[in-house]
This record gives structure tokens, sequence and C-alpha cells, in this order.
């Protein structure tokens, strides 16, 4: 139990935003429970009673002040609008980066149970990810990939030409045969594309400081056996293991070694990282639109410079999504994966256009 203590006018501030947090939080968990069937239903569901429990500690600390109810933030109402609308991966990975910075590690006001709980739903959220993740990232691979390399390796021959001197329409047909920075963009687009698949498996190990968080659990009304069902145990196997790491942990004091489940296996990643046949057809797909993209400055009769600014602008514009996309599954920053493929992508293009300013001067555009 907290301490009882005269409160300020920050507190009650501070205590109504974790009200507002646990609210919006509930409400995202039911929405996605609403839209799923099974085991992941009723996971989602008690993530959702855990978090109303969270709320009636913040309730009881406020009394009457609780009234009226605190609103969500827009960033909050922008999370419970994405649950209804977007794939449960994507809003179960911004969740499990918000879980991460665990707003109750120095909240004096919280137990520490509820620190505890705040860590054990991180890994939670973790084991429904990583289902999605496995499903979706041998095709995200090769997604990935594609856009990138099209992006890329035509960014970079449209850079080198134009930097020749040719016309605008030599420019374009080179554009759209995309042959000459083809080294350029394998390179680049295969480094982005390994490393964006080994981050998502990557975010789906076991978080640090989970085990030692079983230790100062709510015992009446815990978790655990949430985090074994997501990892794909069955309810009475996830049960059953929690009772035996929690009666460990109310003998000594620490849980197990094993207590947090292992990530999958490596034949499961590379299960999940190679299918051929969808690799294949995402890679043509998204390699098509990723190429289409520098090239419509001079499709659209642009020329010269301002052509080239443009292409530059709507190709960095396509690498920061791409990036931010990867960086939200993976549960990483969006903005730092965005800006590594923007001068990945960048650098590319100006060692092309380097090139190409030396065979202009050399009167190979003649």
């Amino acid at each position: 139990m907290i301490a009882s203590r005269s409160s300020t006018p920050a507190d009650v501030r501070r205590w109504r935003s974790h009200l507002a947090d646990e609210h919006a939080n509930a409400r995202v968990f039911r929405d996605l429970a609403a839209r799923r069937s099974g085991e992941e239903r009723q996971i989602l569901s008690s993530l959702a009673e855990a978090e109303e429990r969270h709320a009636q500690h913040w309730v009881r600390l406020l009394g009457d002040r609780a009234e009226p109810t605190p609103r969500a933030t827009p960033g909050q109402r922008l999370q419970g609008w994405l649950a209804r609308r977007f794939g449960m991966l994507f809003v179960l990975s911004l969740l499990q980066r918000s879980k991460s910075s665990n707003p109750y590690l120095d909240e004096v006001d919280a137990s520490t149970a509820m620190a505890a709980d705040e860590k054990v739903h991180e890994e939670v959220l973790r084991g429904l990810a990583a289902r999605g993740r496995l499903h979706l990232s041998g095709n995200f691979r090769a997604a990935v990939f594609g856009a990138n390399d099209g992006l890329v390796s035509n960014l970079a021959l449209i850079m080198g030409m134009a930097a020749t001197g040719v016309g605008s329409s030599i420019v374009l047909a080179a554009g759209l045969a995309g042959l000459l920075a083809g080294a350029l963009s394998m390179a680049a687009g295969e480094y982005i594309s390994v490393r964006s698949a080994r981050e998502l498996l990557s975010a789906s190990q076991p978080g640090r400081g989970t085990r030692e968080a079983l230790g100062r659990l709510d015992l009446h009304a815990n978790e655990l056996e949430l985090v074994y069902r997501a990892r794909g145990m069955d309810l009475d196997a996830a049960r059953t293991r929690a009772a035996e790491v929690l009666a460990q942990v109310q003998r000594g004091g620490n849980a197990p070694a094993d207590a947090v489940p292992a990530a999958p296996t490596e034949a499961d990643e590379q299960d999940a990282v190679l299918n051929p046949w969808g690799a294949a057809l995402a890679s043509f797909a998204f390699f098509a639109s990723g190429a289409l993209i520098p090239v419509l400055p001079y499709l659209l009769g642009l020329g010269g410079g301002v052509a080239l600014v443009v292409a530059l602008v709507l190709v960095g514009m396509a690498l920061l999504v791409t990036g931010a996309v990867v960086g939200v599954l993976s549960g990483a920053s969006p903005l730092g994966r965005g800006v590594r493929q923007l001068l990945i992508g960048y650098g590319a293009a100006a060692a092309t256009y380097l090139l190409g300013l030396v065979f202009g001067t050399a009167g190979l555009a003649g």
C-alpha cells in the first residue's frame, strides 16, 4: 500500500494523467480483443482488466477529484483509432514500445507491484507481437528490400546520368531502364532488408529486467500466465508453469533462470525470413512501385535541376516512411530507422552523382 500524504495540485494532475493512460490502454486492448478470437482474445481482455485494476488505484487516490473522467490525449485517441482500423501487429508494436518506458518505475505513488505488472505486460505484448512478426518477416523482408532497391537504384541512376549533362529525355530513358546503378542499389537494399528482418525477430526476445520483476509481482493478481500463453502455451500448461515459478519466488525471492520463455528457435527464424514465392511476388511489386518514384518528375515533364530536386524530395519522403514503418513494427525508434534508410539512400545517390560528374567532365556525355 502507498502511505497516505497530503496531495498537491501537481500530484493531482499527475494522477489524473496516469488514470487517463490506464483508461486509454484498457480501451485499446478491448478494441483489439473484439477483433480477435480464442486465446488471443482472452489474453487481450485480461490485459484490459489489468489496466482497469491499475486505474482503480488512481481513482482511490484521487477520490472526488477523479471526476470528471480525464480526457484521452490526442496520442491516445490516435492509438485507439489505429487499433480499430489497422493491423494488430502495428498496434501491438506501438503498445510494446510505450510499455517499455514504464512510467511507474519512478512514480512514488504507484506500488512496486504496479511497476512489475507494467514490465510483465510489455513481455505479454512481445509474445503476442512475436506471432505476427514470425508470419510477417519473410514477406516484409522482401517488401523492404524491393521498395528500397527500386528507390535507391533509380535515384542513384538518375542523379548519375543527370550529372553527366545529358538531356532529360535520356535521363528518363535511363531511369525507366533501371540498369546502371544495380550494384549500389543491391548492396544498400540487401543491407536494409537483412537488418530489418533481424530487428523484427530480435524485438521478440524476452526483455531485460522481466525476470527480476517477477519477484515483485502482485501474487493475487498477476499476469505471468499470460506471458506463457502469449508465447504459445495452452491455458493449463501456462497456469501450471506460472504457479511453479511463483511458488519458487515465494520460497526464495528469486525467479528461476528460465522463468521467461525463450524466443523462437533458429529454425523458426529461418522459416520466418525465407518464403520464396511470397518474397518473389513482394519484391517484384515493391521494386516496381519504388523505382517509379524517382522518375515521376520526368514523366510529368519536369527537367534539369528542378526534376532532380523533386526526385530527391519524393524519394527521401518514401525512405523515411519505409524506415519508420520498420521502426514501429520492430519496437524501435521510427525516426532513427527512417533517418538510417534516408542516409543510405542519399549516400548511394551522392556517390553515383559524383561519378556522373567525372564522366561528364571527361566528355563521355557527348
